[in-house]
């Protein structure tokens, strides 16, 4: 019962293309979180196992949806490069900003903006102009040409960090920037 209370993040249809972040939790959870003020332990505990049957039934029927932190980062992390209308839907992401442990970055509105991977392959398309293959299955390629000292290879790390006016700049191996842009299959 702890743990459903506990959830990190719930996203409900009617929350998931809202623009700003709601400001109260959705009326399922928020029922739930209601209880805890019920003095009468046998009111409070027959409140607290119809709101956690409501959002097991939410759960199955696929209406609810519970996301951790791990399962949100990742989400975020897929997502980055991608054009997407600006949305809150993995919250703000107010505990991921600037981390200086060597992990993916984040500003104070939860978007990524940059991100280390390694690469899983790399394949010159034409003279001066690369294709890569993330370790998340993201693909990647050159928009200018440019020469790229030692050829990118399976292996080498890549950082990926957003630049000015939509763009994407990509370090292969600490080697010089060079402009990219996210494909999709």
């Amino acid at each position: 019962m702890r743990a459903a209370v506990a959830i990190l993040g719930v996203l409900t249809a009617s929350t998931a293309m809202a623009a700003d972040p709601p400001k109260a939790p959705p009326a399922l959870v928020q029922s739930l979180l209601d209880c805890r003020g019920i003095a009468d332990a046998g009111q409070r505990l027959a409140c607290f196992d119809a709101g956690v049957a409501a959002l097991a039934s939410g759960v199955e029927k696929r209406e609810v949806l519970v996301a951790d932190k791990e399962d949100v980062k990742k989400a975020r992390r897929s997502l980055f490069g991608l054009a997407l209308p600006s949305f809150t839907l993995f919250g703000k992401g107010d505990d991921d900003k600037d981390r200086k442990d060597g992990g993916d970055r984040a500003d104070e509105r939860g978007v990524v903006t940059e991100i280390e991977a390694v690469l899983t392959a790399a394949r010159q398309t034409r003279p001066g102009f690369w294709s890569f293959v993330l370790d998340d299955g993201s693909r990647w390629v050159m928009t200018e040409g440019k020469i790229i000292a030692r050829d990118p290879r399976a292996g080498m790390k890549i950082r990926i960090r957003r630049a000015a006016v939509g763009s994407f700049l990509a370090n292969v191996d600490g080697q010089i920037a060079v402009r990219v842009r996210r494909v999709i299959d």
